[in-house]
């Protein structure tokens, strides 16, 4: 297998010593209480587990997970760590950003969880937001790299228009104030548009943070969409799921996962992938 990848990595006029790519995935899974018919959790958890498997993430953020769902996807992914905590307590009730590294590649230097709001320290809902809203994060250690990486994963409020804006703005400040000497990486769901107030706040081109997706495909498409509603055809709405990385990363590829089967997909939402190097 080693002969294989070197002569291929050769084929492409890359360096046998070229860092090693970083495989991201971002993944709302759709919480797992909701009456979702066939579409409920226990029918699709299975094929869920096997798409991100077919991916195979070095680094995943989730949204809308509650905790048997992050035990269940830790369960499935044996070889990464997850971290989250439920936006209600802090501790187990409620939703969670949770995200998942691989250990073997990674090894975790800090972490935590802050809200979305005017007190991000403490349980609270933010602004004109209908729900409370969390970011989870973790400082990495590259097994691979003397540069830690910084990997913070959110969900933005669906109906609070202020509150998106601000927490993308409090979002960008936190990358500052955590991610200082890192690569940074930031997934999420942000129920939120390309045009939108939190796109322009969180890409600003002054701020650190590029659009993965964007960098690779350049030319805004028609089948952009990443909320499906469970429609595999549903791929013309907006992109509401992104993939940031700090400027300090090549980008070698982003896209939208649309794996389905049976006329079924494993989620509401389309993941997002992206593979970034350093």
């Amino acid at each position: 297998m080693r002969c294989l990848l070197l002569a291929t990595a050769a084929a492409f006029g890359v360096a046998a010593d070229a860092p090693t790519p970083v495989r991201v995935m971002s993944f709302n899974v759709r919480y797992g209480t909701a009456r979702d018919g066939d579409d409920h959790w226990d029918r699709r958890k299975d094929f869920l587990a096997a798409t991100i498997a077919a991916f195979d993430p070095d680094l995943l953020g989730t949204q809308e997970t509650l905790a048997f769902q992050r035990d269940f996807l830790a369960e499935k992914l044996k070889t990464h760590a997850a971290v989250g905590v439920g936006r209600d307590d802090g501790k187990e009730r409620g939703e969670m950003a949770a995200l998942f590294y691989r250990t073997a590649r990674f090894e975790k230097l800090a972490g935590g969880t802050f809200w979305l709001s005017e007190t991000p320290d403490r349980v609270s809902k933010g602004w004109d937001a209908a729900l409370p809203r969390v970011a989870t994060w973790v400082k990495l250690k590259d097994r691979t790299d003397a540069t830690p990486v910084l990997f913070l994963n959110t969900h933005f409020d669906h109906m609070g228009k202020k509150a998106r804006h601000e927490s993308a703005k409090l979002l960008r400040a936190k990358v500052v104030e955590l991610g200082a000497g890192c690569r940074v990486v930031v997934t999420g769901d942000f129920n939120a548009g390309e045009d939108s107030d939190p796109y322009k706040a969180l890409f600003d081109p002054a701020g650190g943070l590029v659009d993965t997706f964007r960098v690779k495909h350049p030319t805004r498409g028609k089948a952009e969409g990443t909320f499906s509603g469970f429609e595999p055809a549903a791929t013309t709405g907006p992109r509401i799921d992104w993939i940031a990385a700090g400027r300090n990363w090549h980008v070698i590829d982003a896209g939208i996962d649309r794996t389905a089967k049976g006329g079924r997909v494993p989620s509401d939402h389309f993941p997002v992938t992206a593979v970034v190097r350093r």
